[in-house]
């Protein structure tokens, strides 16, 4: 029984010790954007009670003050289907040149998922493939656009993971710039609110999310287009709609980024892992707030990068480099799932401590031995 002890208080100290690092580096200063907005799963208002709905996770925030006015475990890590694609555009707009050409690969074709039609040979302009990647969740168009970037795919998925971190988005972890289900990927309704903020503050991330319609070219030369709208419904059916992002994937669920503006108020509402009927629960939280705008007293912030970064040298081909030096703002107390928990500790814990309990149990145990020899003699 001893030995047993032994054994279990020496895996306990390798475990634990990651574990109390992690939570003091996360909890000196509380969770981002406020002390209420936490992963756990309840819902935060002050002034109203907003209207039920069926998300694990919301937020929904006042874009131009930063005002958070109602939240579900806005900080719940979660999959984001293709609202991660907000930040995706958040990295690839300020890089690429919208004129610029680009033809269509078998690469770009066979990746799977939601495509908008970009076909190996064909070409397209970088605003067109901006448009399929918004409307249609293309993800042939973030191949292409990805792709047509200096360093490509891994430079991008880089990118993104310093963009997040940048602008205080420290739910969030990207493996692929698509959206799509990959291990290890994950953000949260206070990101993706963040990700809208930034987003919608440049003209061109602006207008390709509230664009309803636009032609893509069918396949071969003269074959004329056709039409793709955005997936989107709030555009088509809330008065004031700014468009913004939908996702689908089967473990993400439903996850959406909606914003409206009415009576002097732009607002923006995030929602992830929920059944379908996503669009009548967005526009029902967003009415909510509008009608009670002037009784509610806000639970949070959007958090602002600490200190801007610096501009970085280009380099001789012109284009941009990711830029460096900034502030990160505290980390927020992130309550990780039990499969997220054990990868977490899978990566902390360093490889040659893994052999610290076997070598101690042996250790014991060919103690034991000489122990007893001595008693019998």
């Amino acid at each position: 029984m001893r030995l047993l002890l032994t054994g279990c208080a020496a895996a306990a100290l390798v475990v634990t010790g990651p574990l109390t690092a992690t939570a003091a580096d996360q909890g000196s200063q509380g969770p981002v954007g406020g002390d209420l907005l936490t992963a756990k799963p309840t819902v935060v208002a002050d002034g109203a009670a907003p209207p039920a709905v069926q998300a694990s996770a919301y937020v929904v925030a006042d874009l131009d003050t930063g005002a958070v006015l109602a939240a579900k475990a806005p900080h719940a890590k979660l999959r984001p289907a293709s609202t991660l694609k907000t930040l995706t555009a958040l990295v690839l707009l300020p890089r690429l040149k919208k004129t610029d050409q680009v033809v269509g690969t078998d690469a770009d074709a066979g990746i799977i998922g939601s495509k908008v039609g970009v076909y190996p040979g064909l070409t397209y302009t970088v605003d067109l493939l901006f448009q399929g990647m918004f409307l249609a969740s293309g993800n042939d168009a973030v191949h292409a656009l990805c792709a047509h970037d200096q360093g490509g795919i891994p430079a991008t998925i880089q990118r993104m993971n310093q963009k997040a971190a940048e602008i205080g988005a420290l739910d969030t972890h990207v493996t692929d710039p698509t959206g799509l289900d990959a291990d290890g990927q994950y953000s949260s309704a206070y990101d993706l609110a963040l990700f809208a903020q930034n987003g919608l503050g440049r003209p061109d991330f602006a207008k390709y999310a509230s664009t309803k319609y636009t032609a893509f070219p069918n396949a071969g030369k003269g074959k004329g287009t056709y039409q793709v709208a955005n997936q989107n419904k709030l555009l088509f059916s809330y008065d004031g709609a700014l468009g913004v992002k939908t996702g689908y994937t089967t473990l993400a669920r439903n996850t959406f980024v909606g914003a409206a503006r009415r009576n002097g108020h732009t607002l923006v509402v995030t929602m992830m892992n929920a059944p379908h009927g996503i669009t009548e629960d967005a526009s029902n939280l967003l009415t909510w707030t509008f009608d009670n705008y002037g009784k509610l007293t806000p639970v949070g912030s959007l958090v602002k990068p600490a200190v801007k970064p610096k501009s970085a040298p280009q380099p001789a081909d012109g284009k941009k480099t990711e830029s460096s030096g900034t502030t990160h703002p505290p980390r927020s107390r992130t309550v990780l799932n039990p499969g997220q928990a054990v990868q977490s500790l899978a990566f902390r814990v360093p490889a040659w401590a893994y052999a610290g309990p076997p070598v101690l149990l042996l250790g014991l145990f060919l103690r034991r031995p000489r122990t007893l020899r001595r008693r019998r003699h």
